[in-house]
């Protein structure tokens, strides 16, 4: 497309902090035993009760997966003996409720061999944050070009191309590991977790035209 006139060229860019939306973090149950069939019982029963505290945890829990299932032998170096059978099943849990996160993770990690690890903080993939930043960056080409064409004596007349140059979004996380043993007593000590914060960053190419620049 022919443009007639002086073109400006500039980036605009926008970098916010903001507090996360989710936090997801894995337990993993495990077993082993030296009869395969008890290695796969235990393994059920220790999914079962995991399930069990999740299903009673309410609205906190948004959402949850399992993945990750193994069941392995464990051999003699010398040849090919099993002498154990390892199991192991991890589900990925989404909470939204950041003030039930710690006990509900303790409350899992205090379950006979159960690790947990976790939380990693992250955005909703259309979090309007993600929307106020790109208008952000918008925003700050334009002012950068006008500052440009001030600098001239010119000013912008007219969008020739806008296109996104930002990079994608890195969710933040902290990582805990908590490894359960089926503790006795009064229950899992208390737990507070601190949110990180999420960096969304978003930035677009502009070109402008500008008015004829006063150089004398």
């Amino acid at each position: 497309m022919a443009v007639d006139g002086p073109v400006v060229q500039v980036r605009g860019e926008a970098y916010r902090e903001v507090p996360p939306e989710l936090a997801r973090f894995a337990v993993t149950a495990t077993a082993r035993d030296r009869d395969r069939e008890a290695t796969l019982t235990r393994l059920a029963e220790r999914a079962a009760a995991v399930r069990v505290l999740l299903d009673g945890s309410g609205p906190a829990v948004a959402r949850r997966e399992t993945g990750d299932l193994r069941v392995r032998p464990e051999t003699r170096r010398s040849g090919e003996r099993v002498v154990a059978w390892h199991g192991s099943v991890t589900t990925t849990v989404t909470v939204t409720d950041f003030t039930a996160l710690g006990e509900l993770m303790l409350r899992l990690a205090d379950q006979d061999q159960v690790e947990v690890a976790g939380p990693w903080w992250e955005l909703r993939p259309d979090s309007p944050a993600h929307r106020a930043a790109r208008h952000a960056a918008i925003s700050d080409a334009l002012l950068r070009a006008r500052e440009y064409a001030e600098a001239l004596g010119a000013r912008v007349t007219s969008l020739i191309e806008l296109a996104d140059a930002g990079p994608a979004d890195r969710p933040m996380f902290a990582r805990a590991a908590f490894a359960g043993g089926g503790g006795a007593g009064g229950g899992p000590p208390e737990l507070e977790l601190d949110p990180q914060p999420q960096t969304v960053q978003a930035a677009v190419q502009a070109r402008f035209t500008i008015s004829d620049p006063v150089l004398g």
